[in-house]
């Protein structure tokens, strides 16, 4: 009966992913080990590259997973459950997210361009960096309800940080509460007044076990979490299994009714008087992408932070 509803829970969620590089194919291969979906597509402009990372990921030990993994073209964009855009190049060495701009947008276009003939109900989720900006236009390109186009945004930042003060706690992962919000590049920041350890808050969990904590332990987290990605590339010119198991998070609530929380970006509508620009806030993300934004009641430094972030891509989404 168990694996009956397990196959029924599979059976027919096809998923496209547009780019078959690092990002693509790692995100292939953890959605594949993971049983999320029944078809895997890689469609990318190096057709011999898909296919070779196809073949690789389908010859596994079949009961790792038992999706079927096959390159395609746009045309198999028609029917899917999800698609996945990891499409542009990565961040180099030095660069921040928005320096890639100027590079990834036209490419954004052609691949919207090229979905659109094909597409007949998919939720999009947007991996390519800048994923905020890319989020807005392919928002505004696609012309879907709210909320069926959104970006990873800040979730594997804030999984980098629930990790950081996991090994300051040295508490597992599960007992921390805490999100990073705001532009997925520098001017994110962690919203350290919900901060919670199993229902705790972080002042009275350290009261109760000694620990130091207060805004020298909080900066250096933050410091710690927004260099991460750079020191990553610096050390190995990628980044890429992270964000795949932060996307196969986001794609079981898609795929397979299990709404989630997470700190996504996506076009406010107003939330924290805040429009006109795709930001990441606490979401829920469910079937029909992101379903609600919450308000959380934040302080009024964090609210302001928020607005700075907010303005900082307004002014670069205007410049295009």
């Amino acid at each position: 009966m168990e694996n009956k509803r397990l196959y029924a829970a599979i059976n027919n969620r096809k998923v496209a992913i547009i780019g078959a590089g690092f990002v693509g194919s790692s995100i292939a291969y953890a959605l594949t080990i993971r049983n999320l979906a029944n078809e895997i597509i890689l469609i990318d402009v190096n057709k011999t590259r898909a296919q070779g990372e196809a073949m690789d990921i389908q010859h596994g030990i079949p009961y790792m997973g038992t999706s079927s993994v096959r390159a395609g073209d746009y045309s198999d964009c028609k029917n899917c459950d999800l698609i996945i855009i990891t499409a542009g190049r990565p961040r180099r060495s030095g660069e921040t997210r928005l320096d890639m701009i100027a590079d990834n947008i036209g490419i954004m276009k052609n691949v919207v361009d090229q979905i659109k003939p094909y597409y007949t109900h998919s939720v999009i989720m947007v991996v390519s960096n800048p994923v905020d900006i890319m989020t807005y236009k392919i928002d505004e390109w696609m012309d879907l309800p709210n909320g069926m186009v959104f970006g990873t945004g800040c979730i594997l930042d804030t999984s980098r940080l629930v990790r950081c003060i996991a090994d300051y706690t040295n508490l597992n992962t599960e007992a921390i509460k805490c999100n990073i919000v705001g532009e997925h590049g520098d001017s994110q920041f962690p919203v350290w007044s919900r901060l919670t350890i199993a229902g705790l808050t972080m002042e009275e969990y350290c009261q109760n076990v000694g620990l130091e904590w207060g805004d020298e332990q909080k900066d250096r987290l933050h410091e710690q979490v927004r260099k991460m990605g750079a020191s990553i590339i610096d050390a190995k010119g990628r980044t890429h299994y992270g964000i795949a198991t932060c996307v196969c998070s986001l794609a079981d609530a898609v795929l397979n009714q299990r709404p989630t929380i997470a700190p996504v970006s996506s076009p406010l509508q107003g939330e924290y008087g805040i429009s006109g620009v795709s930001i990441s806030i606490p979401s829920i993300v469910g079937v029909r992408g992101v379903e609600h934004r919450l308000q959380e009641n934040w302080t009024e430094e964090e609210k302001k932070m928020l607005r700075i972030s907010a303005d900082r891509l307004s002014e670069k989404l205007a410049a295009l």
